[in-house]
């Protein structure tokens, strides 16, 4: 199921999604396994807790850096910033929900959106993706035991490229919920990638816990120096706590990104089944560039933007995306080509 849900605003179209899973398929598409075919139903107190994830947001982020493991290093000053951001259902099934989000900048009635990450939450999923450094993704398989009754979230970022994934469990203690993740590896977040070069991925305990007015995304972030790449050779440079806060707004042009969205949902529906055949088929991605991806994202991001002015066709779009996944991964051309 791909459309987004809109909640009391206008919904958006369904067909878009429904023709781009007609074109993903005619390209040899595959939505592939992503949980176990058996097993007990995802509890429902997890769900609705996913679920209340949508809406408007006034959202802040804030980073401070606190602990230091390297002698005459100085933690940096504390990044605070801020946004407004849309969070839509795309996708809803029993045991997968996917969220996405789309920032909406601008002032003075000059807004524009921006599509911004993708959480995917999987019940009892057979594997998870772990980052494995120089902007590489490998496949880990999860044995029943491990996984059952625990939920993988999936982060990808904002051309539908991993990011990073964990497993973890959904907790409801006295009217609360909240999800805490395993440590895992990430990338560099962009705040750190474009200005610095002293470390080389963040290993990292995400939770996300519902509050009165929204939801709050905790992260107990330790920065890793990964000497040739491997996570058993890392040292830790320094810890960093993270809280970014989404409260209910209403002040902001929300319709701006729900419009984006119905202008460019097919388009971003065949893109993310090209991520998932290599997730699933090949087992590691790989990209061809070092450091921030932003030319490779940009292309993908110019794509969705041409077919939303009209220059592109959706068929166009999706030729195109395939081809700027060919030249930013590796070892992709067979799978991509189908």
């Amino acid at each position: 199921m791909t459309a987004m849900t809109t909640g009391p605003r206008r919904p958006l179209a369904l067909a878009a999604g429904l023709l781009a899973s007609v074109i993903f398929l005619a390209l040899g598409g595959c939505a592939g396994s992503e949980l176990r075919s058996a097993g007990a139903a995802a509890p429902a107190a997890d769900r609705t807790a996913i679920l209340a994830m949508t809406g408007d947001y006034a959202v802040t982020f804030d980073f401070r850096e606190t602990v230091s493991f390297e002698a005459g290093y100085t933690p940096k000053e504390p990044y605070h910033s801020g946004a407004f951001e849309v969070v839509r259902v795309i996708r809803d099934e029993p045991r997968v929900i996917e969220l996405q989000h789309i920032l909406v900048v601008g002032a003075d009635g000059r807004h524009l959106p921006i599509k911004h990450w993708r959480q995917k939450w999987v019940y009892e999923p057979d594997y998870v993706l772990d980052f494995i450094g120089n902007n590489r993704w490998r496949r880990r398989d999860l044995g029943p035991e491990e996984a059952a009754g625990r939920w993988a979230q999936f982060v990808y970022q904002v051309d539908d490229s991993p990011r990073y994934a964990a497993l973890g469990d959904w907790r409801h203690d006295q009217g609360t919920a909240a999800w805490t993740s395993e440590p895992s590896l990430r990338p560099l977040p962009r705040r750190d990638a474009t200005k610095r070069e002293d470390y080389d991925a963040i290993r990292a305990v995400n939770r996300h816990a519902l509050v009165p007015g929204g939801w709050v995304h905790e992260q107990d972030n330790t920065k890793l120096r990964l000497g040739e790449g491997a996570e058993g050779a890392a040292a830790p440079l320094v810890r960093e706590v993270g809280v970014n806060r989404y409260l209910h707004s209403d002040t902001f042009a929300v319709a701006v990104a729900e419009d984006y969205w119905q202008e460019t949902a097919a388009y971003w529906e065949a893109v993310r089944g090209l991520w998932t055949r290599l997730e699933q088929e090949q087992g590691e991605i790989g990209l061809t560039l070092a450091g921030e991806p932003e030319e490779m994202y940009a292309a993908f991001l110019g794509h969705a933007d041409a077919l939303a002015s009209g220059e592109r066709s959706l068929a166009a779009a999706v030729a195109e995306a395939r081809q700027t996944l060919r030249r930013y991964t590796v070892d992709s051309t067979a799978i991509a080509r189908r």
